[in-house]
């Protein structure tokens, strides 16, 4: 009898077509941020997304373009489970399918609202439940244009080159997501003659990338994320050799679904990671 997750790499696109599909969609994207310049232009609602937050118009768009492709893979014949921030759970077939795509239209969509040119699509595939079956990561950050990806098959890359995490520890700098002062300041003071410098880019799957490429030496949240912010990031930094952890558990006990809430914290060294764990958890003391 064949296993679940035969049946889902049956139904399933393969890597170069999901990276295809992806790239599609990111095209599309720019044509929605080129159409509204502009603080103005980018600050209209469309209500509240299943993710729990309100939804920009551009939020709205930015899947719009990664639903078309999902739309035209179920047309060739694939099957799967879209897991989205705005739409929620969108079924592609009779439900069967093990495959789940993970999406974030916009991660950073406060930078993008306010026009700061660093924010990313997150898109990420699996044949299970947890992030611990993530199989296929995908995110690209449109300030500086590139493109991470994470494969099947070992291939971790930017913009076609492989990264490797540097070897080495120590927290020179730092990355802090869900910046609010009050959680800041906590994990700041944790982190005193412990971590050199600190940054906030605005998005969660952009520095899991960061620490992947040796950019940052490690990274951390400040509040609970979902699924949809860190399901393509974690894989591309696993794969790149950083360590990671979902609050204190083990990577299958960090759902996929769109109501789960976690900490995320990444490093180069498991050493390092201890010292960003215990920053967040001087956040929620």
């Amino acid at each position: 009898m064949e296993t679940i997750a035969n049946l889902a790499r049956v139904a399933a696109p393969s890597d170069d077509q999901w990276i295809a599909a992806c790239r599609r969609a990111v095209e599309l994207q720019k044509q929605v941020f080129s159409e509204h310049r502009g603080i103005e232009a980018r600050t209209h609602y469309e209500g509240v997304g299943e993710g729990g937050d309100n939804t920009l118009v551009i939020d709205k768009l930015c899947e719009d373009a990664i639903f078309a492709q999902l739309e035209g893979l179920h047309r060739e014949g694939h099957e799967f489970t879209a897991v989205s921030e705005e739409r929620g759970s969108v079924s592609f077939g009779n439900g069967a399918s093990a495959v789940k795509v993970v999406i974030d239209p916009i991660d950073g969509s406060l930078n993008a609202r306010r026009t700061i040119p660093l924010h990313s699509v997150s898109i990420a595939v699996a044949e299970g439940d947890s992030m611990e079956d993530v199989t296929f990561g995908y995110v690209y950050e449109f300030g500086a244009g590139e493109e991470f990806v994470a494969t099947r098959d070992g291939r971790v890359e930017l913009d076609g080159s492989a990264i490797r995490a540097p070897e080495g520890d120590g927290l020179e700098l730092v990355a802090l997501e869900a910046s609010k002062p009050e959680r800041v300041m906590k994990a700041t003071e944790s982190l005193q003659d412990r971590a050199y410098r600190i940054r906030s880019p605005g998005s969660i799957a952009v520095g899991l990338c960061y620490v992947a490429c040796g950019r940052y030496d490690g990274m951390i949240t400040t509040r609970p994320c979902r699924s949809v912010d860190a399901a393509a990031g974690q894989l591309i930094a696993r794969k790149a050799g950083a360590t990671l952890t979902f609050g204190n558990g083990a990577l299958d006990d960090a759902p996929l679904d769109l109501s789960a809430r976690y900490d995320v914290a990444a490093a180069r060294t498991q050493a390092d990671l201890s010292v960003l764990r215990e920053a967040q958890e001087a956040v929620h003391a």
